[in-house]
């Protein structure tokens, strides 16, 4: 059995971080993770650099990374003016976000979420051949200012949201990282029982709570394959309040391979980067394999 690793720390994992991480430090990070086997990596995200000023160099990390060898670079675009920018600068994969909360969407991206919706569908109309779209559903189990979602609103916002383009992924995003390994099994058993065929999913956590790991694995048992994780277990949503960081992509391979999945993903190479990503200024690492593999700094 295999299962595949999406790098989300580059745009998920730096974008809390205050202090501007250097361009060519974000490029050597991106160039050790596919040194370490990660193929589809986010390398940023065409936001407003006044909300995410973290972000404001992807377009310039996009050109530097388009060398290496089979590397999927995936870009979050907030709305149409993102997907423009994006496509201006050579992306070829978009992930558009969208969430099933009123209030989260309103904060993050300052839309009601039918506004969202409708735009999203303009947005996928005309898009040049060969691009592909990734749909992130946010606050699919949790919402910072609503608390628990209902399963049954967050099947009704994906039926209209598929109904523009159901050929895309899905990321079943725990923004919060409040999601408990019931919910997020039965969440996911329903997507994949209720829309097969073209439409592809994804489980994004966070482990706020200590329960990524729990939540990944309840995601695999309802038959998801491909998982978002961060190395150094970095990031957390700034329009999410509480929320910290991402599942850690090293406890998630190590998780992983211990079950015998194969993940392509050098597990020792991947625990020098998280190190190098835990000591960035500003960083707010987390994750537990390196700890309890005593990986030091120098190794």
């Amino acid at each position: 059995m295999r299962a595949t690793i999406i790098e989300v720390a580059p745009r998920d994992g730096f974008q809390p971080i205050s202090p501007f991480i250097p361009t060519d430090e974000k490029v050597a990070l991106i160039e050790a993770a596919h040194a370490a086997g990660l193929r589809r990596i986010e390398i940023g995200s065409f936001v407003n650099p006044a909300a995410v000023p973290q972000m404001r160099d992807a377009a310039e990390v996009l050109r530097r990374t388009a060398h290496l060898p089979g590397l999927d670079a995936q870009v979050l675009v907030p709305n149409a003016r993102g997907v423009a920018l994006a496509l201006a600068a050579g992306a070829r994969h978009l992930v558009y976000v969208i969430s099933a909360s009123e209030p989260h969407n309103r904060s993050n991206v300052r839309r009601d979420v039918e506004t969202s919706i409708a735009e999203y569908g303009g947005a996928m109309v005309g898009l040049p051949e060969g691009v592909r779209v990734r749909l992130n559903l946010a606050t699919a189990f949790d919402c910072p200012f609503d608390g628990r979602m209902e399963e049954a609103l967050v099947l009704d916002r994906l039926d209209r949201i598929l109904a523009h383009r159901p050929d895309v992924e899905v990321g079943l995003c725990d923004t919060t990282g409040r999601a408990d390994p019931d919910h997020v099994h039965s969440l996911a058993s329903a997507c994949l029982a209720r829309w097969g065929g073209p439409t592809r999913w994804v489980f994004h956590g966070h482990d706020t709570y200590g329960l990524g790991l729990a939540n990944a694995a309840a995601a695999w048992r309802a038959g998801i394959r491909d998982f978002d994780a961060a190395f150094g277990g970095l990031g957390g949503c700034p329009f999410a309040p509480g929320a910290t960081g991402n599942t850690a992509t090293e406890d998630l391979v190590w998780m992983l391979h211990r079950m015998g999945t194969r993940t392509g993903i050098d597990l020792p190479r991947l625990l020098t980067l998280a190190n190098r990503a835990a000591a960035l200024p500003g960083a707010s690492p987390g994750g537990r394999v390196r700890a309890a593999l005593g990986w030091k700094a120098a190794a």
